[in-house]
């Protein structure tokens, strides 16, 4: 059995269920208990507060965990990275009372910084060769320049509403922050079988991540073209069809080109063009 720990609540928690849900690994969400077992799959899930995650997975609690790379970096914990899961983006980041004029990082000099983050910060300011008085505080760190604690915050920033509604901008990004996952040092072989099961089925979701499954008729004497238009994982599948002037084609595009394929396919004369969302690439 392998011990996932995950966050216990919040944006990277409900991001994470679904990864799980996809990867076959089924929980009944409706308990709201310390641990859960999952059905199907040699899993248990551990719900943590966020910063408690990396020491938990470190000190063998948890085999592996989800985790914000903030906390992660934060906690400077002995856990190692396994993969990077691209959801739960956000940054730390460095933000002053919005009248203020910047210049440059050089404005944090001698100034009074509240922050969760006094290690990232610290090395942050040390890089940087700004001296800077910090004031450690856990939640509601943006209200700190508002009632006269701090002149600024370091602060986790997603789409910056907090931010404005406190009358703050940002001014410099810390650390760029992600879902990671990552694992104990020593994992025994089983647990580590289970785990590599389970990275196999994370990779198999990101890489049907922003991909379509394209399927379309198209004149035999323009598939040359066709191709040099929609390229495949390796190349096209090309079909005959019982009009031998015609095939059928298919592959993958990326959804961010979609668009723009679909017009110069049109303008080649493909018909018949069937476009299906891909849950899971095996590759």
């Amino acid at each position: 059995m392998l011990r996932i720990a995950v966050q216990s609540k919040g944006r990277l928690y409900d991001e994470t269920m679904m990864l799980l849900e996809e990867a076959g690994i089924k929980l009944n969400r409706g308990k709201r208990i310390l641990l859960l077992s999952a059905k199907g799959f040699p899993v248990e899930v551990l719900f943590l507060r966020d910063d408690d995650i990396p020491q938990s997975v470190a000190n063998g609690v948890a085999d592996v965990g989800i985790v914000g790379e903030n906390e992660y970096v934060e906690k400077g914990s002995e856990a190692k990275l396994i993969k990077r899961l691209g959801f739960s983006k956000c940054r730390l980041s460095l933000a002053i009372p919005k009248d203020e004029e910047y210049a440059g990082v050089q404005w944090f000099e001698g100034k009074t910084i509240a922050t969760s983050y006094p290690k990232i910060l610290t090395d942050y300011l040390t890089e940087k060769g700004v001296k800077a008085d910090l004031h450690v505080i856990s939640g509601s760190v943006e209200i700190a320049p508002g009632i006269g604690l701090a002149d600024a915050i370091c602060d986790i920033v997603s789409s910056g509403s907090t931010l404005v509604s406190n009358q703050l901008k940002e001014v410099e990004v810390v650390l760029p922050s992600e879902a990671l996952l990552i694992a104990h040092n020593n994992l025994s072989a089983e647990k580590q079988e289970i785990l590599d099961e389970l990275l196999f089925r994370f990779e198999a979701i990101q890489e049907a991540e922003g991909k379509k499954y394209v399927l379309l008729n198209a004149p035999k004497d323009k598939v040359d073209e066709i191709i040099e238009v929609l390229p495949g994982m390796k190349s096209p599948t090309v079909t005959p069809l019982a009009n031998g002037d015609w095939v059928s084609i298919q592959s993958v595009i990326a959804e961010k080109h979609f668009w723009e394929i679909i017009g110069k396919l049109k303008a080649l004369g493909a018909e018949g063009i069937l476009v299906l969302p891909i849950e899971k690439m095996i590759l």
